[in-house]
């Protein structure tokens, strides 16, 4: 039973993409993106960063 959850696993990765590996970079986006003025601006590099990995 083990073993089928492993093979399910593992074969269901590859479906969710790049999306998770990005994550760190979308959340740290969102926090600059909170900043009044600069917060855009500030978050230009994380949301290029997170479009190249996922895009």
């Amino acid at each position: 039973m083990r073993t089928l959850h492993v093979l399910c696993l593992l074969l269901l990765a590859p479906l969710c993409g790049c999306g998770l590996v990005a994550a760190p970079c979308r959340v740290a986006s969102a926090g600059l993106k909170i900043v009044p003025v600069v917060g855009h601006i500030a978050a230009a590099s994380t949301d290029a960063c997170a479009t190249a990995i996922d895009p």
